[in-house]
């Protein structure tokens, strides 16, 4: 089973030497439950500072901000933090990504980990397992994460993504639905069965190749991905892999909400 992790604990690193990777953080200012997100203040720091600093934590040799205004710009230079200008109209994550690989003139193999920047307590280690895990598993063009679901609400509960894997940890499907689903499931928590693993949840960190980033965005889309609105159901769609690794640490949680920025603001008190 998974052991949960509180998310802001301290990590450690003995010297460890860099890797030769890129964590890009898209940031927009956009967010119709919490206007002007990646400026939300935290203990005197803007929250996309701190998910760039929580970032520079892990191995990755740089660090960037891909921005849709000057204001979030600014704000990460106030804290030296590197951030690049995107256009402000990419109609997703992905494109803004894209964008920032040319920007920054990353070659085609150049692996790159997105971290979403409203995630102030995400785990250094989870970082760079994604990056690794891309560069061990060339038959595959994305990776990511996901770890044991342990309550049959999580399970049952569309917000939260479920993704099934094969024999090597690579994706076969992600699904809003609860899946894999026993054909005579009736409600029972049947993942503390010895006989199968427990059901997997989603972990939105991505590591990506710069070439296959780059012309991902013009890959038309997927039925599928639009019945679930799930992006990377686009990849397997086109015939593209997925690598997931699973860690056995919940993720620290994000800031969707004004009470979810509450919460984490109460969780970091006294760590600034």
């Amino acid at each position: 089973m998974a052991t949960k992790s509180s998310g802001f604990e301290r990590i450690t690193r003995s010297n460890d030497a860099r890797m030769n990777f890129t964590v890009l953080i898209p940031a927009r200012m956009a967010s119709t439950r919490l206007p002007n997100k990646p400026l939300a203040d935290i203990h005197n720091v803007p929250m996309v500072v701190r998910v760039a600093q929580r970032a520079g934590q892990s191995r990755a040799s740089r660090v960037v901000v891909a921005a849709d205004s000057v204001e979030i710009v600014q704000a990460c230079e106030a804290h030296d933090v590197h951030a690049v200008l995107t256009r402000a109209d990419h109609p997703s994550g992905s494109d803004r990504l894209a964008q920032a690989c040319t920007l920054l003139g990353l070659d085609a193999n150049d692996v790159v980990v997105n971290v979403q920047g409203d995630e102030p307590l995400i785990d250094p280690a989870l970082i760079d397992a994604v990056a690794q895990l891309l560069d061990a598993r060339h038959d595959c063009a994305i990776s990511t994460a996901a770890h044991a679901i342990e309550q049959l609400a999580d399970f049952m509960n569309p917000n939260v993504v479920k993704v099934v894997l094969d024999a090597r940890n690579t994706a076969l499907y992600f699904s809003r639905s609860p899946i894999p689903a026993a054909r005579d499931f009736a409600g029972q928590t049947w993942w503390e069965s010895s006989v199968l693993p427990p059901p997997l949840r989603h972990v939105g960190i991505y590591g990506y190749r710069a070439g296959f980033l780059r012309g991902f965005p013009s890959l038309p889309q997927a039925p599928i991905e639009q019945l679930e609105s799930l992006e990377q159901l686009r990849a397997l769609w086109h015939g593209h892999r997925i690598a997931v690794h699973v860690t056995l640490h919940a993720p620290g949680m994000g800031v969707d909400t004004p009470e979810d920025l509450e919460r984490v603001r109460g969780l970091l008190a006294g760590r600034s």
